[in-house]
């Protein structure tokens, strides 16, 4: 995985990059558990989550909207994300590449169809990083 600084910016530690990668690994284990707050744990307050059709702004309709998907069109699904890139902006603000996507029931690979980029910022505060904004679209196909 490749870490890219800011001029002038310090080099994160490496309890600091091993913090900022777990967060798409609690976005996966949420998502494994099917459970919208857990999910919505992971955002600061006021996060705002962009997919394709939708923007949910806010840890509360964070909760509320994956548990209805949960409910629906993610139910029985699986998520993977695997980082290859961060992007260090400050000490406290670092935003991560990920390529994953949306594994349907019975699938360990993700199809072209599902897969997709995705941007994670990731803020620290109060000594913990949480997930400010995440954003994904469609990966380029093959």
């Amino acid at each position: 995985m490749q870490v890219d600084q800011l001029p002038g910016t310090a080099a994160p530690g490496p309890e600091d990059i091993a913090a900022v990668t777990e967060i798409p690994q609690r976005i996966m284990a949420a998502w494994a558990a099917q459970d919208g707050v857990q999910f919505a744990d992971v955002f600061t307050e006021s996060g705002i989550m962009v997919l394709p059709g939708q923007c949910v702004k806010g840890r509360g309709e964070i909760a509320r909207f994956m548990s209805g998907a949960f409910q629906g069109p993610y139910r029985g699904t699986q998520v993977t994300g695997t980082p290859f890139n961060i992007a260090v902006l400050s000490d406290t603000v670092m935003v991560v590449h990920t390529l994953g996507g949306v594994l349907g029931h019975g699938e360990s690979e993700v199809s072209d169809a599902r897969a997709v980029r995705a941007i994670w910022t990731v803020v620290k505060a109060d000594g913990t990083w949480q997930l400010a904004h995440y954003q994904n679209t469609p990966r380029d196909t093959p």
